[in-house]
Formats: C-alpha cells, sequence, structure tokens
C-alpha cells in the first residue's frame, strides 16, 4: 500500500507538469498523434501532362467535419499532412480547368497516399466525379510495412479475439515457439509480444494514438485494447522514418474508433465452449487403461457494446466502448500423495511440522502404477473489464483536439501453479489505464505542428491462493522472522510439491509519461519533419519470499528432519526511474517527378536507470566487493549519449507510370534499455539475504531448530551486477524491394530483408571456474569490501552484458489485394534465418561458456525457415433478399517449418550453473517426427555423451522441432432489420480441421533447453518426447474449437 500510494503522488504530480507543458506547446500551434495521421500528396497536371500549378486543392470528411486546404506548387504538386485516418472526399479547382472530384479516398494510418489529376479545360463551370487514383503499392516512403485495414480487424476469425494476434498476418512475423517468453500466450489473455525481421520480442514499440502502449519492464504491451474499439493499425517492420523509435524492432501503431457525424454502435456476446471443441491430442476420450477420461472443461463468454456519434455537429464527436471476459478453464491435477498408511503414522507419532502440514494434503483416491496417488481438478478463471471513451473537437478550421482515456481491471488465477495438489497457485490481479490527448493546428497548408501528451500506467499484484498461518501448521518461524505464507514443501522421492510460490505475494507499479511534438512543413519538393519527445518511467515493486523446506525422502518429512532450506530475508523492494529524450528530423524530397529519397536522423538520450534510495547494488570484480549506488558509485553503468540514428533510402518509379516502384533503405535503431534487467539489482545484500541451509547427505536436521540459521548473515552470495560498460542495444536494417501493381486492386512485392543486431543483452557467469569442476578454481571466492566482508561467493555470479549480437537475411514476397467485388485478401511468403548468441533479454544463464559468447552463436530460438500466411475476405454476391443476402466468408491459413531447440546434459554443472553444458556428438540423429519419440533413441543413444570436464560440441539450438500448420475460417451471415438496424451471425472454426500442433521435444529445463541425461536407454529414456501441444487447451492451434457469436448493430 506504501508504494501504490507514493506512485499515485508522483503521477499526479508529474501529470500536472506535462499537462501545462502540453498546453504550452499547443498554445504555439500543434497537431494530433503525428505517428498516427496520415497525409494526401498527388500532381495537378492538364490534358497534355503539364504541370498545373496553383491549383486550389481541398480535402473533405463529412463524417468528421473536417476541411483541409492546399495549393499545387509550380511543379503541379500538392500535400496535404496531418490528417486522421478515414474516408475522404477531394476537390481540385481552377480557373479555366472543370472542377474535379475524388470520392471516398481512404486514407489508412501512418500512411502516405496518392491522388493526382488530370485536368481538362472548360469554358463554363463544370464539376466532374473522378475514380480515385489510389495505388495498392507505396511509392513515396522507403518504410516497409502494412496496414491491418479495419475489415480485417473486425472480419477475420481471430482466436480470443486478441489484436497483438493480427501482427502475425504481416512478412517477417512468426508464430511464437511453444518455449517464447512474452510472446506465449497467457490464458485467455493472448500473447503481448511478437517476434519480427530477426527482432526479439522484447523489441517491438506498441503505440496507441501515438503514444506508448509499452510496458518497459519488460517491453511488452501494457494491455490489449478490444478489437471492437480498434479502427485499424500499421506495423512497420524495416527501415521506417526517423520520426520512430525507442526500440529496434517493428512499430505497432494503433489508431483507436471515434464517433462521427452519425450515431452507430453494436452490442455483441462471442460464446465458446468444450462442448464445441474437439480434445486436445494429449486428452484422448479413454485413458490408457480403458477408462473415460473426462475432456476439460471451457466457458467463455466475451460481450460488450460500443456508442459514437456527435455531441455538436461539425464540432463535437465521441465514442465510448465496453467489453468483459469471463473465460472458466478446467484443469486436471494428477500427483502422488502420501499412502494411508503414512498418513495414519503422521497422525500417530509424526512429527509436530508433519501433523501441522497433513491437513493441506489431500488423501489418495487412486494409483499411478503402484504409487497411491490423488486425482483431481480445478477451475482457472480470467475476468476482464475494459472501457475506454474517446472525444473529438474541432476546436476552430485551424485546431482539432482529441482525447483517448481506456481502463481495463482483470484477475487471473492459476490455481496449479508452483504445486502439484489443489489448493494453493496464485491470482493475478491487474490494473491498466491509458490516456492520450493530441492537438492538431494549422498554420498554412504548408506548417502544421502536432503535440501529443500520454500516460499508460499499471499495477499488478500476484498473490497466493493459500493463506494458511505457517504457525497453524507449526512452521512459525522455521525460516525467520515475519513468515506469513507456508514455504514451499518439497518431498523429493514422492515427487510432492504444494505450499506458496518463491517470491511469492509480489506486485508493481508502473507510470509511462509521454510528451511529444512533431512540426510538419512542406517547401518546394521537400516535405519536412522536425520533433522531439521526452519520456518518464516510474517502476516500483516489492515481493516476499516464503522459502522453502526441501526433504529427499518422505520418511524426513515424517519425522520432520529437512535436508535443505532456503529464504531470501529482507526488503525487496525498489523505486526504478528511467528518462528519455528523442529528437529527430526526417526530408522527404521528391528529387524527380519519379524519385523520392528520403533522409532522416534520430538522436536518443537514454538515461541510465536509477533508484530512488539508492537500492542498487553491484559487484566489482576489481575490488571483488560490493558497491552501491551513491556510496562510491554514480551509475550503475556508463551513461549512453552517442546514440545517433541515420536513416536513408529511395523510392524509383522504374517505369514512370506508378505501376513499378523500386525502393531500397537503411536504417539504425537504438533500444531503449528494459528495467527488467536492473531491477534484481535491488534485491542484493545488504537489502536482501538470501539464507541457505544445507545439511550433509544422510544426516538431515530438525525442522524446528532451523530458525537459528535465518537471522544472521548467508553463508555465501550469488550477486546479480551488470557490465559498468553495458551498451543500448542497436540493429540495422536495410532492404532491397521490387512492387508491381498487377490490377487496379492488386499489388504484389518481392524483396531482400536484412538485419544486424549489436550490444545485445546476455547473461554471463563472472565465477566460471577456469578448470572445469573445480570449484576451487574460482575467480572469486570471498566478499571484500564494507558489505558482508568474509562471506563466500557462491558458483554464480550473474553479469547483464551487452556483448551479444544478431543477423538476419529473409526473402519477402506480398501479394496484397484491396476489397473490390467483395474480395479482399493479404498473402505472404518468408524465407528468412536469424542467428544470435541468445534469444531474449534477462533469460539468466544459458550459455554454456561464459568466457565465449561467440560459442553460442546458432539459429534464433524463433527463427522459422519457412512461412507462409494467408487471410481472406469474401463477400458471397447473393443480395435478392434476406435469406440469401448479406453472406460472408473470412480464413486465415498458416503454414511455416519448426522452431530450433537446444539439447544440455541433465544436472550437469562444471560451469557453475547446472543444465547448460551441452553434449558431446559424434554421429547423426534420425529425427522420427513422432511426438512420442521426436528422435530415434537409438541413434541418439550412439551419437550423444558426456563432455566430462569439458565444454561439448554440440552446437546450441542444433535440432529443428515441430512446425506449425493452422486454419481458421468464419462464416458471417448479416439481416438487415430496418434500414439502420443489422443483425449478424457469425461461427468460428479456429484450427478447423484439428491439425495437432506440437511443442518442443522435452523434458525441458527452463524455457528453452530440453534435457537429456546421458548415457541414453532407448528402452527408458524420456528424452525427445512431446507431451504437449504448442499452446494451453483453448488457445491457437491446440485443437479444434468452434465460437459462435451474435452482433446488434447500427
Amino acid at each position: 500500500m506504501e508504494v501504490a500510494a507514493a506512485k499515485s503522488v508522483s503521477f499526479r504530480n508529474l501529470f500536472f507538469r506535462m499537462f501545462l507543458l502540453f498546453f504550452f506547446l499547443t498554445g504555439l500551434g500543434s497537431a494530433t498523434m503525428a505517428q498516427v495521421t496520415a497525409s494526401i500528396k498527388g500532381t495537378v497536371t492538364d490534358a497534355s501532362g503539364a504541370s498545373v500549378a496553383g491549383a486550389k486543392v481541398v480535402v473533405k470528411s463529412a463524417a468528421r467535419g473536417l476541411e483541409r486546404n492546399a495549393e499545387s506548387n509550380t511543379a503541379g504538386e500538392y500535400e496535404v499532412p496531418a490528417l486522421p485516418p478515414g474516408s475522404y472526399d477531394v476537390e481540385v479547382q481552377k480557373a479555366g480547368f472543370e472542377t474535379q472530384i475524388a470520392k471516398g479516398v481512404v486514407l489508412q494510418v501512418s500512411q502516405n497516399t496518392l491522388q493526382s489529376f488530370s485536368l481538362k479545360v472548360a469554358q463554363t463551370n463544370t464539376v466532374v466525379t473522378v475514380e480515385s487514383t489510389q495505388p495498392v503499392i507505396d511509392a513515396t516512403t522507403i518504410t516497409v510495412g502494412q496496414v491491418i485495414d479495419q475489415n480485417v480487424v473486425q472480419d477475420i476469425p481471430l482466436n480470443g479475439r486478441h489484436f497483438v494476434d493480427l501482427a502475425l498476418l504481416v512478412p517477417g512475423t512468426v508464430t511464437p515457439p511453444s518455449n517464447g517468453f512474452l510472446t506465449a500466450p497467457l490464458r485467455g489473455q493472448g500473447s503481448f509480444a511478437f517476434n519480427s525481421a530477426g527482432g526479439r520480442e522484447d523489441a517491438v514499440n506498441f503505440m496507441i494514438n501515438g503514444i506508448n502502449l509499452s510496458d518497459m519492464v519488460q517491453n511488452q504491451v501494457t494491455f490489449q485494447p478490444s478489437i471492437s474499439t480498434v479502427s485499424e493499425f500499421k506495423i512497420d517492420n524495416s527501415t521506417y522514418s526517423a520520426e520512430y523509435g525507442r526500440n529496434s524492432g517493428s512499430i505497432v501503431n494503433i489508431a483507436t474508433r471515434s464517433g462521427t457525424e452519425e450515431l452507430h454502435g453494436e452490442a455483441y456476446d462471442y460464446v465458446r465452449n468444450n462442448w464445441f471443441d474437439a480434445r486436445n491430442f494429449f486428452n484422448p476420450q479413454f485413458t490408457s487403461t480403458g477408462a473415460p477420461n473426462p475432456q476439460s472443461a471451457l466457458k467463455r463468454n466475451q460481450f460488450g457494446g460500443d456508442f459514437g456519434g456527435p455531441i455538436k455537429h461539425r464540432k463535437t464527436y465521441f465514442f465510448l466502448s465496453y467489453e468483459g471476459l469471463r473465460h472458466r478453464q478446467g484443469l486436471t491435477t494428477t500427483s502422488p500423495v502420501l499412502s494411508d498408511a503414512q498418513r495414519t503414522q503422521i497422525q500417530s507419532s509424526g512429527s509436530p511440522s508433519a501433523q501441522g502440514l497433513l491437513s493441506l494434503i489431500p488423501p489418495s483416491n487412486g494409483l499411478i502404477g503402484t504409487t497411491p496417488a490423488f486425482f483431481g481438478s480445478a477451475t482457472a478463471p480470467v475476468n476482464i473489464n475494459q472501457g475506454s471513451a474517446d472525444i473529438g473537437h474541432n476546436l476552430s478550421e485551424s485546431d482539432h483536439l482529441h482525447g483517448y482515456y481506456i481502463y481495463q481491471a482483470d484477475l487471473r488465477q492459476e490455481p496449479t501453479a508452483g504445486a502439484n495438489i489443489p489448493g494453493f497457485g496464485d491470482t493475478r490481479e491487474g490494473h491498466r489505464q491509458a490516456f492520450t490527448l493530441g492537438e492538431t493546428h494549422i498554420f498554412s497548408p504548408a506548417l502544421v505542428n502536432e503535440a501529443r501528451l500520454g500516460v499508460n500506467r499499471i499495477h499488478i499484484t500476484f498473490s497466493p491462493n493459500n493463506l494458511t498461518d505457517p504457525a497453524s501448521v507449526n512452521l512459525g518461524g522455521v525460516l525467520g522472522s515475519n513468515m506469513q505464507f507456508v514455504p514451499v514443501i518439497r518431498i523429493q522421492d514422492l515427487g510432492l510439491v504444494f505450499g506458496a510460490e518463491r517470491n511469492f505475494p509480489q506486485g508493481r507499479g508502473d507510470l509511462t509519461a509521454v510528451l511529444g511534438d512533431t512540426l510538419n512543413y512542406i517547401r518546394g519538393h521537400h516535405s519536412f519533419k522536425f520533433g522531439g519527445e521526452f519520456r518518464n518511467f516510474r517502476n516500483n515493486n516489492f515481493n516476499n519470499d516464503p522459502g522453502q523446506l526441501f526433504f529427499n525422502t518422505t520418511t524426513n518429512f515424517i519425522n520432520g528432519n529437512v535436508d535443505s532450506a532456503a529464504r531470501t530475508i529482507g526488503n525487496v523492494a525498489s523505486r526504478v526511474t528511467a528518462n528519455a529524450l528523442d529528437f529527430f528530423t526526417q526530408d522527404s524530397y521528391k528529387l524527380k517527378p519519379f524519385l523520392t529519397l528520403e533522409l532522416g536522423l534520430r538522436y536518443s538520450w537514454n538515461k541510465t536507470p536509477s533508484e530512488a534510495k539508492s537500492r542498487f547494488v553491484v559487484f566489482d570484480p576489481g575490488t571483488v566487493s560490493l558497491i552501491q549506488a551513491g556510496a562510491g558509485l554514480d551509475n550503475i553503468y556508463n551513461q549512453n549519449s552517442k546514440n545517433f540514428q541515420p536513416r536513408a533510402g529511395f523510392a524509383w518509379d522504374a517505369r514512370h507510370n506508378g505501376k513499378t516502384i523500386v525502393r531500397g533503405g537503411y536504417g539504425y535503431q537504438v533500444d531503449q534499455p528494459i528495467t527488467g534487467i536492473i531491477t534484481g539489482l535491488a534485491s542484493n545484500p545488504p537489502f536482501a539475504l538470501p539464507i541457505s541451509v544445507t545439511f550433509p547427505p544422510g544426516a538431515p536436521g530438525p525442522v524446528s531448530t532451523l530458525g537459528t540459521n535465518f537471522s544472521g548473515t548467508p553463508a555465501s552470495v550469488s550477486p546479480l551486477t551488470i557490465n559498468p560498460d553495458f551498451r543500448n542495444a542497436n540493429v540495422q536494417s536495410w532492404n532491397l524491394n521490387v512492387q508491381r501493381q498487377v490490377t487496379n486492386d492488386m499489388g504484389i512485392m518481392i524483396g531482400y530483408f536484412g538485419a544486424k543486431g549489436t550490444h545485445l543483452e546476455i547473461d554471463r557467469n563472472l565465477n566460471q571456474p577456469t578448470v572445469l569442476g573445480s570449484s576451487t578454481s574460482r575467480p572469486f571466492r570471498t566478499l571484500q569490501g564494507s558489505i558482508l566482508p568474509g562471506t563466500g561467493l557462491g558458483p554464480t555470479i550473474t553479469e547483464r552484458d551487452s556483448s551479444s549480437n544478431s543477423i538476419y537475411h529473409a526473402l519477402w514476397i506480398t501479394a496484397n489485394k484491396r476489397i473490390s467485388h467483395g474480395l479482399q485478401f493479404n498473402a505472404s511468403y518468408t524465407f528468412s534465418h536469424s542467428i544470435d548468441d541468445n534469444s531474449r533479454n534477462a533469460e539468466t544463464i544459458v550459455m554454456q561458456d561464459s568466457t565465449n559468447v561467440a560459442g553460442e552463436r546458432g539459429s534464433s530460438d524463433f527463427d522459422v525457415r519457412h512461412r507462409f500466411i494467408v487471410n481472406t475476405i469474401y463477400d458471397l454476391p447473393f443480395k435478392r433478399n434476406r435469406l440469401v443476402g448479406g453472406w460472408q466468408l473470412a480464413s486465415i491459413i498458416t503454414a511455416q517449418s519448426g522452431n530450433p531447440f537446444n539439447v544440455v546434459v541433465a544436472s550437469a554443472s562444471i560451469n557453475g550453473v547446472s543444465s547448460t553444458v551441452r553434449p558431446n556428438i559424434s554421429g547423426k540423429i534420425n529425427v522420427t517426427g513422432d511426438p512420442a519419440n521426436w528422435f530415434d533413441l537409438t541413434s541418439a543413444a550412439a551419437a550423444l555423451s558426456l563432455p566430462g570436464n569439458a565444454f561439448g560440441n554440440l552446437g546450441r539450438n542444433a535440432f529443428i522441432g515441430p512446425g506449425f500448420t493452422d486454419v481458421d475460417a468464419s462464416i458471417v451471415k448479416n439481416t438487415k432489420l430496418t434500414e439502420r438496424l443489422n443483425l449478424q451471425f457469425r461461427a468460428d472454426g479456429f484450427d478447423l480441421f484439428n491439425h495437432p500442433n506440437f511443442a518442443q521435444p522435452g523434458p525441458f529445463s527452463g524455457f528453452t533447453s530440453s534435457v537429456v541425461s546421458l548415457p541414453i536407454n532407448p528402452a527408458t529414456s524420456t528424452f525427445g518426447k512431446i507431451t504437449a501441444t504448442r499452446f494451453p487447451v483453448a488457445d491457437s492451434g491446440s485443437s479444434r474449437q468452434l465460437q459462435l457469436a451474435l452482433k446488434l448493430q447500427f
């Protein structure tokens, strides 16, 4: 509560200061959401093709009450910048010529569209409506991206209706591997990130109305706005312009729906349950003994509505929305438990701790082989309530104000997390908000300024479900003072785990405030943009460790004799601040009528993060000591102040007819580091003391006497630190592509795309033994200095370093058809290879040799060699009456090859870190493709061997796992009830053909590695066995799922 209160005060003060600064900027003249707005440009010529100078161009939106003017220059060129996405009528007037109007020119988010005119001489005042000449290819910018338009957003079958999944429709993105971190879908909530163009999952820049929508702790999207509130969004994934920055990966630019001159709205309900769904591959109808096997229960309702229209015609517009989610998923639990005889023994003569804990362990109700077991079930609920409000106001003909606010409350329970019997797990509760405010001021047709202010805010907590007082089960004080929850209890020989989770409860509150401004200036053949952005990020964290008791045998548990125990004592809290300031300049220069050059430069100043009470502590190898910020340490790492980022490229109309465009570009992008890599520095001693007690083998100690061990200092510590020369990650991207307009409504592109990542984060062990397998050869043995002098240093000292690299090469082929004759589609094929040393930030130590980063070079965890995806919407051409008219079909077809995975030796720790050393390989291992045995174990047994006290010669990510194939389809029926009232019924089928998409072969260690126990016994080995689908039940590609929905629209 103290953390939340401090955050609220800082939020109010910061918001007030930034609000005053925003209105100071808008007083100078400003504009809305520079990075969401679009522009119309083109040329005005006469019938002979000669330029027409001085023609008046009027751009109107009746729906928004907007009107903008421009005038063609001596070359006949005009441009109208900073227009909100939508449909416009463009009118051109010139004395002596007919007036022409192009109706329904559609502007999409962050798009520069072309609309040219050829005027005919007229003696009278003649008005002619002409066909829109909007090309379907991009002839004006080097940015390579794709707009997901409103038809696609609203109409394609989208499992869970998660907008992030729409990013997977564009070339360069990949369906994430099952061992992804941010990309792995959360139950009922979907993925919060994606990989694109060789970039890491935390390198994507999510924006809503031009304002940051990313959580800077992990750089995942803060939350997913309801699909019903998204007008459209654009994904730029290569060589974007200098106005974009903050991250080195793709730019996701979301434009929200706004009110218009007409009242419009809808109410809807989407329904799913397990009765509609096929069984998961690993949940067969009958068990191996022939007994009925219940299907996992699922009930899901996603419901809501929206309403928008004018408050004052041609002045003020509103749009309101609400969406709720009620997701109930059944889980089955199976765990070995105590036998009835053991329960009786505990009740009669067991230790006080065993007697106290017995009430938390369910009695057996079946057998696993001959072992008593408990077979149970649990329900995992997800509740989400989200509401938003959008207001647009035309202050005058030269000023437009736009505000947007969204709030979400969510709750998710994980009843089986951290335990394998019911009654434990945790509850995860979140409150999320975002606010954007922008204002557009037009100085003149050639000078438009854009300002924006925004805030996004999160408060999330993770709380144990079981609130049993440790004292009530005779564990009070056994792991020190202030024990609030039952510690983790592990009975090793039984395989039973229960109790609270380590480092729970925990929580954090984040606040990101953004203030930015962009000036658009058109002069001659130049379209300039100048701008800047300030970001302030504040993050408060807390956690409380309940500790762990480890019993090697059930007998030890019954007798109350523990083999080892651990708990972190102390105040594990932090208040982190990270500021950033960016400036950019951009010029789109039309050097010739058929050649456009883009030149830009961005500068990013990312302040080294700090902690409010100087709680950051780092390890200094030079003095073998822990140093606290503010006490001999100014910054946890040196300030990065040379983040200059050039962007350059060209767009060439090869045949001077707008049909064939050759584009090439280069961009240098810098990442603002996530704070998740340094938050743990506040959990180093002296603030947090990780204490562990381990008794000699065969001689466990009484639980009742443990408490005295948790009141002093630890015997050894394994601190987290960061390289003082840590650098901001950067990515250089380049491409050369050719676009061809095949028909008026279809374009294709083929191109080469590359990217090179440098200074990427990786974790290394500074205390790796110089003689492998010899603990006495560790470089650092005992702490010096003023913090815990004389305390031993453990086998790992984790250093966050920036020495990792990556490279990406790809061929992208796309075919896009905008809607005509009721049909639209987007198709792409990607042939690519992504290579790196490490595939995500803050992964902990996964290197086998921390002194040889290059030795980890291999295919990225998310590498996909081949990927094809196509989405299609088709309005069936039957319009005669209500019965046969109004039908629509839509589909998404995805096929991609498998992701690589790493193989490590079980329990090998010669480098000080378990499950990181790879085996030796001396032959070929045959892949069967069978989920029961992905590898032919006979060939694997012959090829793999223990490396001894050396590093294995098997490369990182040397094997490829299962691919991914999925067909989603929908059928929609729209029925006109009245002139303005429409009833829509839709049925969605996900994984329509029930094709199982498998996870990576296991068993696993951490997120990325498959573990092998050597030597392999083909008869008993579990190496290479697949036990789950790529994503959990009820998520994409797990099994066939059906969804029904009704919408009432007006």
